[in-house]
């Protein structure tokens, strides 16, 4: 959620599925809040405001006040829901790949970061968080059939997670 719309409550919602929709059929979203529990909010009405962004109305936020109180919340969905409005080319469609270094299995990514001249793919090495760039230098190859991405990463990256 990055703004308020109007006095009634309607929010913008940015998106990285890589294509603009409308969420068409999408009922539910879930915002966390500071203990990292998920609260369900029903949707309204969606309306595509831009490539990467919706206004949405959400059950029981009917006025400004209200709307901003929910600003800058992480917004989940359901991860089948994910599925369906991701672009296949998109960073984030490579959530639930495995992540390869020269064949050697590094885990699951499990976010997609994305910056300016990079993306970082988020994984778990033994119970840590590990941020692993995307870039020309270390992307090798993108398997969509067997949900891998290939990389070569350099030397010693790995080592302050072992």
């Amino acid at each position: 959620m990055v703004a308020v719309y109007g006095f009634k409550g309607d929010v913008v919602l940015q998106h990285h599925f890589g294509k603009k929709t409308s969420l068409k059929g999408l009922e539910t979203i879930f915002l966390s809040n500071k203990e990292d529990a998920m609260f369900p909010y029903f949707i309204q009405q969606i309306k595509i405001k831009s490539e990467n962004e919706v206004y949405i109305k959400l059950e029981g936020i009917d006025s400004k006040e209200i709307a901003e109180k929910i600003l800058k919340k992480e917004v989940w969905i359901t991860d089948a829901d994910f599925h369906k409005y991701v672009h296949s080319t998109a960073p984030a469609s490579f959530v639930g790949f495995h992540l390869l270094d020269e064949g050697v299995d590094l885990g699951e990514i499990v976010e997609v970061i994305e910056l300016p001249h990079q993306l970082l793919c988020k994984i778990f090495i033994k119970n840590n968080e590990a941020l692993i760039p995307l870039h020309d230098e270390t992307l090798k190859k993108i398997d969509k059939k067997n949900k891998q991405v290939h990389v070569v990463l350099p030397d010693g990256l790995l080592d302050i997670y072992q």
